[in-house]
């Protein structure tokens, strides 16, 4: 229960039994302190939502009388509303004193919250300071190790015949009736809120999810529906937003992650090349500037900016004409997103066509030649990128509505 862990190495009790009733007054003098007083005590913690779980995380330091409180990524899985919620209890935390050490990759949230900051590269300090009179642009050298003129830069690139074709796009709840058209060279950005039906399509566009409507081409060519292999040969490749659970086999290593979807190059005659193959992970590995001991290594015990830039290699190793990017950034720091967008744009310059998944629109507005914007599984908008603004993009994401 929430009592239970909140109390856990710190139970009270009389005549050698639990004390439920004292344990109940501090538990619910804590949660008020917190501004969650209306959280059951006797509630399953099984049954809470992400963010009610961390408050139950910050309540159990505040029962045992810490002094320091450290939060590493605290919001990289919550939705925004429980984001708020989770900054309101840290500011309240802090204005009584408490000492908040605040782990973070979103530099928003560290100016939201944060007095001062320590920016560490490589496990070293790389600086430090009060972030007062501190630009961004500061910090992110600090964390990247050099000047980044150009957060997202911009590679020449032409625009070639359209490629990748969805034509009255469907299936079971979402999505429902999208049509667009993506060309050699263009970067292409998916906005939307949680639950528009971006990842949906993506996932039927990649043979992941049943199509139960319309047609998806690549070069011109009818795809079979729901089908990977095929999605695969046609020249599609996918960068899913859930690395851990599907983008990275994690029981399987760096090499394997990077060749899985193309293992011709070193195949010969059933066997595979083990010289050939650990050299261009290595390659891989270098290009991607992957911080590794060796291609043998678990990808399980990378840090998530390194696994996903393997899940990146993987895809960019697999030479597919069109590349579907679902939240290619999450989760990862600064410096790493840098290398992530001129990886994007030097991709797409090449002549291949991107598909860029985001609930970020600061990075769409910054990477992407046009932007589309999805509502309740329906594209309600696409236009040229410098057509688009951050809020002109949330209006059109809140403006869908359901149709019969």
């Amino acid at each position: 229960t929430v009592e239970d862990n909140i109390m856990l190495g710190r139970e009270r009790s009389r005549f050698g039994w639990i004390d439920r009733r004292q344990q109940r007054v501090i538990v619910q003098q804590v949660l008020e302190k917190l501004g969650h007083p209306d959280l059951e005590p006797s509630r399953l913690v099984s049954e809470l939502s992400i963010g009610a779980k961390q408050l139950v995380e910050i309540a159990r330091a505040i029962a045992q009388e810490a002094r320091v409180l450290i939060l590493d990524e605290p919001t990289s899985s919550l939705p925004a509303a429980d984001a708020a919620r989770l900054f309101d209890a840290v500011k309240k935390l802090a204005a009584d004193g408490l000492a908040v050490i605040y782990i973070s990759h979103f530099l928003e949230e560290i100016r939201k919250l944060c007095d001062s900051y320590l920016v560490l590269r490589d496990g070293r300090v790389a600086g430090s300071g009060h972030l007062a009179g501190t630009s961004e642009s500061d910090i992110v050298k600090l964390m990247v190790g050099r000047s980044v003129d150009e957060m997202y830069p911009k590679v020449a690139r032409n625009l070639g015949d359209e490629i990748l074709k969805l034509d009255d796009l469907s299936s079971d709840e979402l999505p429902r009736s999208v049509t667009l058209g993506i060309r050699r060279g263009e970067i292409f950005g998916l906005a939307g809120l949680v639950g528009a039906g971006r990842t949906e399509t993506v996932r039927c566009i990649a043979g992941l999810r049943p199509i139960t409507g319309g047609r998806v081409e690549m070069s011109g060519k009818r795809m079979a529906r729901s089908n990977p292999r095929a999605a695969i040969r046609s020249g599609l490749a996918m960068v899913s937003e859930d690395r851990k659970g599907e983008g990275l086999a994690q029981d399987l290593s760096i090499g394997d992650n990077i060749t899985l979807s193309r293992l011709a190059p070193y195949s010969r005659g059933g066997w595979i090349s083990a010289r050939s193959h650990d050299q261009a992970t290595r390659d891989w590995m270098r290009r991607l500037e992957v911080k590794a001991s060796s291609p043998q290594q678990l990808i399980s015990s990378l840090s998530g900016g390194n696994q996903q830039k393997v899940a990146l290699a993987r895809v960019l190793h697999q030479d597919a004409d069109c590349l579907l990017l679902d939240e290619p950034t999450r989760g990862v720091d600064v410096g790493t997103k840098a290398e992530i967008y001129r990886l994007i744009g030097e991709t797409a310059a090449s002549g291949k066509a991107v598909l860029f998944v985001s609930s970020y629109f600061q990075e769409l507005l910054g990477m992407c030649d046009r932007i589309g914007v999805m509502s309740r599984g329906r594209i309600v908008d696409v236009r040229p990128v410098s057509d688009w603004d951050e809020p002109s993009l949330l209006l059109a994401a809140m403006g869908g509505e359901w149709e019969s």
